[in-house]
């Protein structure tokens, strides 16, 4: 299908909906032969502090080309309705 699109996961260590966040990624992602990144707001705080100020209290972050697609939950019937475009 298509690989122009970028989905990217905010999350840090030992998020429990991060984990489960990102299996629902990598399977709905798939579909689409694209594979979802991710970014640990903790880690990337030592060069990007705004990350982790703008969304480290509500992790999982879901970014489709870099914009906030979603947030806690993955919201799997826009997200694949938005990978279609």
């Amino acid at each position: 299908m298509s690989d122009r699109h970028a989905v990217t996961l905010l999350t840090r260590a030992g998020c429990g909906l991060c984990v489960t966040a990102l299996e629902q990624l990598r399977s709905i992602c798939a579909d689409f032969g694209i594979e979802p990144g991710t970014v640990d707001v903790d880690q990337a705080a030592a060069t990007d502090p705004g990350l982790r100020a703008e969304f480290g209290d509500r992790l999982p972050v879901v970014l489709l080309d870099g914009k906030e697609h979603s947030y806690f939950d993955v919201d799997e019937k826009r997200l694949r309705a938005d990978l279609t475009r």
